[in-house]
């Protein structure tokens, strides 16, 4: 528990160290390296993980994507009960916690969404919210291999997620722990393909419109002027367009 204690407070640390890194005038001072991941990522994601999400897409059934999607949310849920109660938001752990209750056992592990069937709400936290909730700064934007957009703030705060947060990284067996992380990372880009393809068709410049509309909602999720709800996704319907893709 110490070592897990002095992680996170490292995490704090870096966090606040690398605040000062970004000014209000210059939000994206390492735009050229960024700009180079996000080359990266727009290709590796176009010739292998797009195709990949397709194919799950197209070959798993409906309702068996429903439930692995529901099944890793309901994971999320712990994450965001723990940042709930970090940020003093005890209403929304109080609303967590019962969804966590209910869809862990009645849902079947989370398989099913029985919680939002009885119409319990949830609400998504993280560890990069709850240190905008304390007054850091959210640092210089930054690119992330693989991940996608975000700052140093939220860098921080994805680390001790899942380093400390995750039920997923209480696995004991390593090759189990990293299929269900692909297995999450796929169906997560599964959802994205629709939006993915709309940036491209109508973003001028791909890489500042995914720059302005992470920095924007990210900002109205820490103040609080954005609902802190999950997005929800329906699968079979591919009119409705789900927020920009982390993997872009």
């Amino acid at each position: 528990m110490r070592v897990k204690i002095s992680g996170i407070a490292i995490s704090v640390a870096l966090a606040l160290s690398m605040t000062g890194c970004a000014t209000q005038a210059n939000k994206d001072p390492l735009e050229s390296m960024n700009r180079g991941i996000y080359k990266f990522n727009d290709t590796a994601d176009k010739a292998v993980i797009k195709p990949i999400a397709g194919a799950y897409k197209a070959v798993v059934p409906s309702p068996v994507r429903t439930g692995v999607n529901n099944f890793f949310t309901n994971l999320g849920t712990f994450t965001s009960l723990i940042n709930n109660i970090l940020q003093l938001e005890l209403g929304k752990a109080m609303d967590n916690a019962g969804r966590l209750v209910i869809n862990s056992t009645i849902g079947i592990g989370g398989l099913i969404d029985v919680a939002s069937m009885d119409d319990v709400p949830r609400h998504k936290a993280d560890f990069g919210q709850t240190l905008g909730k304390w007054g850091v700064g959210s640092g210089a934007y930054l690119v992330l291999p693989f991940i996608g957009p975000s700052t140093f703030r939220d860098t921080a705060g994805l680390t001790v997620d899942t380093l400390y947060f995750d039920p997923i990284q209480y696995t004991n067996h390593v090759r189990v722990r990293n299929q269900l992380r692909l297995l999450s990372f796929i169906d997560l880009r599964s959802q994205y393909l629709p939006a993915s393809d709309l940036i491209d068709d109508a973003a001028l410049d791909p890489y500042i419109f995914m720059r302005e509309a992470y920095l924007q909602r990210r900002e109205q999720f820490v103040t609080g002027q954005a609902s802190s709800e999950y997005d929800d996704f329906d699968d079979d319907d591919e009119e409705e367009t789900p927020p920009a893709p982390a993997a872009q």
